[in-house]
């Protein structure tokens, strides 16, 4: 599957409102967690979970490095392949009066 399109940063305040419904786990995990970063164990992360449940309990605020990107797709094609060479590829693309035309493509 490929998705082609236009990647937006969301606004705070939807950001702010997916933020809070997310478990609280997994809000305070987005404060204990350098997201990619290295880390020399699971017990630091543990460490820092608590570190933050400490300080802010059950109402974490949304960290500033927390957001949200949402992608406006202009094109999805679906592959399938097939035993032969003969694979089944599906494009789906956004026209200029913004309706979706399907087509198949070659493979």
């Amino acid at each position: 599957m490929r998705v082609e399109g236009r990647v937006e940063k969301v606004a705070d305040d939807e950001s702010d409102a997916y933020y809070a419904s997310r478990p609280l786990g997994s809000r305070l995990g987005a404060w204990a967690s350098e997201q990619s970063r290295e880390v020399p164990g699971r017990d630091v992360l543990e460490q820092r979970e608590s570190e933050y449940r400490a300080k802010f309990g059950e109402n974490p605020p949304r960290p500033a490095h927390w957001g949200g990107y949402r992608l406006v797709p202009t094109a999805v094609e679906f592959w399938q392949g097939r035993p032969s060479r003969l694979h089944d590829r599906i494009a789906y693309r956004v026209e200029a009066d913004g309706a979706w035309k399907i087509v198949r493509l070659s493979p």
